[in-house]
């Protein structure tokens, strides 16, 4: 299960809005306990893809480490990483699988539809090693924001 708050939930899609027809990418930051990943913050990466930045994303190594370090700072790991698929369903492709290597990980997709979010979509890596790794479907658990709370 991922789960995260209505803010972070929204941010992420409209992330996805802001870079359509491109696809947004970005880093989950939180714990992971009991078979959960409990997400805390995403933060936002750039899409290094010049080639096919419609259908594909990376996010460059250097970045990837930034945002791993700003996480330890805060006691906080990589749980996760999302991002968009504009005007195609939330789905995993095979090229999101071949270039999924974080075992444990929750890989969350938003299908943008002529600039707007749809669907969004989370699945779980699993596995021991690349050879037997797998997507798994995977429950996402929005909190929603009370009023008055802190």
């Amino acid at each position: 299960m991922l789960k995260l708050s209505e803010s972070i939930y929204n941010a992420m899609r409209k992330h996805g809005e802001e870079t359509y027809p491109h696809e947004c990418c970005g880093v989950l930051l939180g714990r992971s306990h009991d078979g959960m990943n409990v997400v805390e913050d995403a933060l936002r990466a750039s899409n290094t893809r010049t080639d096919s930045a419609h259908n594909r994303y990376h996010i460059a190594p250097q970045e990837l480490i930034r945002i791993q370090r700003q996480g330890r700072e805060r006691g906080l790991d990589i749980v996760g990483f999302y991002h968009s698929h504009p005007d195609h369903p939330a789905q995993w492709s095979m090229t999101d699988f071949a270039e999924a290597h974080w075992l444990g990980c929750s890989y969350v997709i938003t299908a943008v539809e002529k600039g707007a979010a749809q669907q969004t979509n989370s699945f779980r890596l699993t596995g021991t090693s690349e050879d037997d790794k797998s997507f798994e479907d995977e429950t996402i658990q929005v909190e929603e924001l009370v009023a008055g709370r802190c």
